[in-house]
């Protein structure tokens, strides 16, 4: 089985500020958070977790897994969605002017801004993730972890319940929550 969870807490969180590759690390809520969910955690057997290798991220699976004895691998492709040089800004949905604005309510017409990622790149890095290393591991029937963002997840979420792009943040998950995906 596959169960995705997103990182916890960090002060851009906190800050509502769009966090995408810049490496921010756990703050004390979102260590705590962590900590919380582990008790969750703890009731599945894991065989195996893969993190992004952004410490808020890779830093949650520590602590989640911290009573099992199962490997975390850090995998480049489950890094956060770029979001190039708008990375840092705040108040994005309270401004319809923002270039990141349509990537949250529009997702069907964003364009990427400079450095930034496109959905479509997003969905290549995210399916050639899950046909190379979770889907054979599922149908051997391990149980694994990912732990990563919450446009990343939207995405693996996305892509393995069939959810159109217009639907693609009906997928979010809240700091620290744990999903069943498959």
């Amino acid at each position: 089985m596959l169960y995705i969870m997103r990182h916890g807490k960090t002060d851009w969180n906190a800050a509502y500020k769009i966090q995408g590759r810049t490496d921010i690390p756990l703050n004390d809520e979102g260590i705590a958070m962590a900590q919380k969910a582990q008790v969750q955690v703890d009731r599945i057997a894991f065989d195996c977790c893969y993190a992004s290798p952004l410490s808020r991220a890779y830093t949650t699976a520590q602590i989640v897994l911290q009573n099992q004895n199962c490997p975390i691998i850090k995998d480049e492709r489950l890094c956060e969605m770029s979001f190039g040089i708008c990375e840092g800004d705040t108040r994005i949905l309270e401004n319809p002017d923002h270039p990141l604005y349509r990537l949250f309510r529009d997702p069907v017409h964003y364009i990427p801004v400079e450095q930034a990622e496109s959905f479509a790149q997003l969905h290549d890095r995210c399916q050639s993730f899950l046909d190379s290393v979770i889907l054979p591991q599922i149908e051997q029937d391990k149980n694994i972890l990912i732990v990563a963002h919450g446009a990343l997840n939207c995405q693996i979420l996305g892509i393995l319940r069939n959810t159109p792009l217009e639907h693609f943040w009906d997928n979010m998950t809240a700091n620290c929550e744990m999903v069943l995906a498959k």
